[in-house]
């Protein structure tokens, strides 16, 4: 819920000047003190949803105009139980991928540090990375 503010102090208020700075002046000029307090008691209830990525805008189609909007930013809302579980989830399967391509690099490196001393595990069987390697990022 939003503050009363004295009827005075109405054009001061941080949510209505920024409004206001937003249109003519004749225009701003014609809003009364009761008109601007119920514009902030409408309005001011968003002002909590700062957030660090905020696109809005509209696109005319034809005959119709249509709205996007792109918000991002840190949830700072307390999550649900199904929502801590769903972000587990996530943080597991994210870690899991991170840790598989990890590896997965390692492997390729150790391969070719390997090859590239000629050392050989198989006799005569051989991935093809160690001369795809030597032809297309070593030439």
């Amino acid at each position: 819920m939003t503050t009363p503010i004295h009827p005075r102090d109405i054009k001061n208020d941080p949510v209505i000047s920024r409004l206001l700075e937003k249109m003519p002046d004749k225009v701003a000029d014609s809003f009364d003190e009761e008109q601007l307090s119920h514009i902030r008691n409408a309005i001011g209830a968003r002002e909590w949803g700062k957030h660090k990525l905020d696109i809005r805008g509209t696109i005319k189609f034809f005959k119709w105009r249509y709205y996007y909007v792109v918000l991002a930013g840190r949830n700072r809302r307390s999550l649900s139980d199904a929502e801590v579980r769903f972000a587990t989830l996530v943080n597991a399967a994210f870690f899991a991928v991170f840790l598989l391509v990890s590896i997965l690099v390692g492997l390729i490196v150790l391969y070719l540090v390997k090859s590239a001393l000629g050392i050989n595990l198989i006799d005569g069987w051989s991935l093809g990375l160690w001369s795809w390697f030597k032809e297309s990022v070593l030439n």
